[in-house]
């Protein structure tokens, strides 16, 4: 079973996009969208919900009032002020457990706290695993573990392959999106953070098992940083295989929620079929 994950250094440098076309070019994938902070993946392939399951996330202290003397030790040893009056204010609570083990008459219990949802969909390109984490909730790679497993158990019955839409940066959720993949495409962009997000996420990935090839997004917009990106590449051994034109139908599919290749036939959806196509005649579609 093979895995590739779509990953960029920073927002907005058309990972989500890229990840739709190869969705929509695959006959065989199973699609998960990692991106749990913020996930809109969605929003181009239109996914039909078919299961809906709840992530429990951190767990939150609640004092048994039937058990509580009264002590006011929890409250002392509280360093986030989340208990005041012998009641805990589930927002401040980050679940350390400190006032659980320190409760002499054994009154505080630690509850499983509902932090968000995933879901097992359809969309017309294939299965598609996604999930919502609820606002200011943690554990954000956590639920990327969940989605992940959920997306290996369809494809390994399916035997299809795995195209998955990972999440910015170089935190946690990024982390548990690089475990066990078998190529990891980077989308980056020709500008100074641009570049600099990306050799964060470039040293990262490096740590990991996994193929690593890039694609470099509306590269004529600074055609001198993206043959910096280029050279940078080369002398690192890593493979280019692909560089798109900015394109404003890339905008407007976009903005009417439709991926790209069925919108548009210009130049830049001609490099995102050819990206494809180099992918999919390594890993099978």
């Amino acid at each position: 079973m093979n895995e590739i994950v779509i990953l960029s250094g920073k927002g907005g440098t058309g990972k989500t996009t890229v990840t739709a076309l190869l969705a929509a070019l695959s006959a065989n994938a199973v699609l998960a969208d990692c991106d749990v902070d913020a996930a809109n993946l969605h929003i181009l392939l239109k996914p039909e919900i078919k299961e809906t399951f709840e992530f429990l996330g951190s767990q939150k202290a609640q004092i048994n009032s039937y058990k509580c003397k009264g002590c006011g030790q929890c409250e002392k040893v509280c360093r986030f002020s989340a208990i005041k009056d012998f009641k805990v204010n589930s927002i401040f609570c980050e679940g350390c457990r400190v006032c659980y083990n320190i409760c002499p008459e054994k009154a505080i219990d630690m509850i499983d706290t509902l932090a968000g949802h995933w879901y097992i969909s359809d969309t017309k390109y294939g299965p598609m695993v996604h999930a919502k984490l609820g606002a200011a909730e943690e554990n954000s790679g956590k639920l990327v573990s969940v989605v992940k497993k959920a997306a290996r158990e369809i494809a390994e019955k399916a035997g299809k392959i795995i195209i998955t839409d990972g999440p910015p940066g170089i935190g946690c959720p990024v982390i548990s999106s690089l475990s066990g993949a078998n190529l990891v495409l980077i989308v980056t962009e020709p500008t100074a953070s641009g570049f600099h997000d990306f050799e964060r996420l470039l040293n990262l990935a490096n740590n990991f098992n996994v193929t690593i090839k890039v694609v470099i997004n509306k590269f004529d917009i600074a055609e001198k940083k993206a043959r910096e990106i280029e050279k940078y590449c080369i002398n690192k051994g890593i493979e280019v295989i692909g560089k798109i034109p900015f394109d404003e139908e890339i905008i407007k599919s976009i903005s009417e929620g439709i991926p790209p290749v069925l919108y548009s036939s210009g130049l830049a959806v001609q490099a995102l079929k050819g990206i494809a196509l180099s992918l999919f005649n390594d890993f099978g579609k």
